[in-house]
């Protein structure tokens, strides 16, 4: 479905050229559900921000390969890739107040992209807005359509976004931390309603999340990135039970623990991820690292077939 290889991106600043993201790959199958985990500014967002194609910054230079079945992405014409997104392709924002326009009722926002992407009329358009809005659980659709992102829950308005994407069938769902600002009841309705949608749609999704737990509850296949490059990647029990990266397994202890005695405190991950503007030589993590060792002062490629991790200890093969 989605073949990435050796994703860079990098921006034009004044202190200089900026690499976010450094030679990432990965593969999304249909029907798959891909977590991509990993700290804020870790470079999550930004890697899949290129798949679709939204990233028109004139700094900005995108090199290496997006396919997506088969078509090559990276540098498409705007026309080309707007007839794409939506329709092949689509992404469930992290908020939806931002990601839904204020002055337009959220019936005809969904209408607006199925008139764009299929030859259909504005009634037709809005009969299935009410039928997608009934799809992901909001009561009394024929009045929701009506109603402008103001007027719903943050719940509501996310379940908007997520019948919006929908909207045209896409082969390929983005969802960008789509629970973050959610209270965790909503967070699991949404995380069922995802699932759901994976069987109804056969859609492949890639899960956007700093959240291990919500990792733990959708993904397939789990990547984890650090400091614009993917430092780990396996299936979900490999990540979870047997993880290789030291930051994968600070990632898990930072998770507070369901049985046995409570901790006096909480792990946390010393530290702060590095500035982009001046990452460390060698392994990125490595001054965050409790195993850091001489070897560490290179920069560990990743490797391990299926099951890969970018780091020199031994128990990452």
């Amino acid at each position: 479905m989605l073949e990435v290889r050796d994703l860079r991106i990098s921006f034009r600043t004044e202190h200089g050229r900026v690499r976010a993201i450094d030679g990432v790959s990965f593969d999304v199958a249909e029907s798959e559900i891909l977590g991509v985990v990993g700290e804020s500014g870790s470079g999550k967002t930004i890697s899949l921000l290129a798949v679709m194609g939204l990233i028109n910054d004139p700094n900005a230079v995108i090199e290496g390969s997006i396919k997506l079945r088969g078509r090559e992405l990276i540098g498409l014409k705007a026309s080309e890739m707007r007839k794409l997104r939506g329709r092949e392709i689509a992404m469930i924002f992290q908020d939806p107040m931002t990601a839904m326009t204020p002055v337009y009722t959220i019936g005809w926002q969904i209408a607006e992209q199925i008139m764009v992407h299929e030859r259909i009329g504005k009634k037709a358009a809005l009969a299935r807005a009410i039928d997608l809005l009934a799809e992901v659980n909001i009561p009394n659709p024929r009045e929701a359509i009506e109603r402008y992102p103001h007027q719903l829950s943050g719940g509501m308005r996310q379940r908007a976004v997520i019948a919006m994407a929908l909207s045209c069938n896409p082969a390929l769902l983005i969802a960008d931390e789509p629970t973050t600002a959610l209270d965790v009841t909503v967070q699991a309705q949404i995380l069922d309603l995802i699932r759901k949608l994976r069987r109804v749609h056969k859609s492949a999704i890639v899960f956007i999340t700093h959240d291990m737990g919500v990792i733990a509850e959708t993904a397939d296949r789990v990547m984890v990135m650090y400091s614009g490059r993917v430092v780990e990647r396996g299936t979900k029990a490999e990540i979870l039970l047997e993880p290789r990266h030291p930051y994968t397994k600070a990632l898990l202890d930072s998770i507070p623990p369901l049985e046995g005695e409570k901790p006096r405190r909480l792990k946390s991950i010393p530290g702060s991820p590095p500035s982009l503007l001046d990452l460390p030589k060698g392994c990125s993590f490595g001054p965050r690292c409790p195993s850091r060792f001489d070897k560490c002062a290179e920069k560990p490629p990743l490797e391990g077939g299926a099951h890969a991790a970018a780091c020199f200890l031994k128990a990452a093969p």
